[in-house]
């Protein structure tokens, strides 16, 4: 009898995540949102991570029960039951895998003491800022938004990863700039010189008119 209700707790929960496309915003939240993991980098696409699984849900549940092994009904608990961030599930996942624990391990642990944030949490289960271990979290998300269809622009300390990215990147001469996802499409209008060249073609035009006037004379 436990196990049919277990069956049919998973089911419904699964019929829910593929229907639940809705938006959530930080107030919706159990723990509300303030990653704090020591990478702004990583905040920022965690960030990210959360306008996604908030909008497409099922990818996502998807994504973290195939390539992070978390188990559906865990997943899909903590989205729609417990109401955590897409962010703080994809990111306790990960660190899962990077350990060599389950998913609901760090889940646990998250629960029991977030109030320092995941940079803490992460150190406290072996992962340091700057280690090897953290340079694998970091990579890990260039994968999952491929998966996922969804662009992402990677750091400095993901060009040695990612040469490709990186020479494109660099070739777009701003290879500085500010990795917050909101801030992609400023960097696209700021660099794309259509206001400079109207403006040129006019002032070439205004010239071009003066020299003949001054022949005519």
């Amino acid at each position: 009898m436990i196990k049919l209700k277990s069956r049919m707790f998973a089911l419904a929960a699964a019929v829910s995540a593929l229907a639940g496309t809705g938006h959530a915003v930080a107030q919706d939240f159990t723990f509300g949102w303030n990653p704090r993991t020591g990478d702004v980098w990583v905040d920022n696409w965690l960030g990210d991570v959360n306008r996604y699984g908030s909008r497409y849900r099922q990818p996502f549940v998807d994504e973290m029960v195939r390539y992070y092994g978390a188990p559906r009904d865990l997943v899909s608990s903590l989205l729609i039951e417990r109401h955590w961030a897409p962010g703080d599930v994809y990111y306790a996942c990960a660190i899962a895998q990077i350990i060599g624990r389950p998913c609901r391990y760090v889940v646990d642990e998250w629960e029991r003491d977030h109030g320092q944030g995941w940079g803490s949490v992460a150190k406290r289960l072996g992962i340091k800022p700057g280690s090897d271990e953290f340079h694998r979290l970091k990579r890990g998300f260039v994968p999952t938004y491929d998966r996922w269809g969804r662009p992402i622009r990677i750091d400095e300390d993901l060009y040695p990863h990612y040469p490709a990215r990186a020479k494109a990147i660099k070739a777009q001469g701003n290879g500085n700039a500010h990795p917050n996802p909101g801030n992609r499409g400023k960097a696209v209008g700021n660099n794309n010189g259509h206001g400079n060249k109207g403006k040129s073609q006019g002032n070439q035009g205004k010239n071009k008119g003066k020299g003949q006037g001054k022949g005519k004379d």
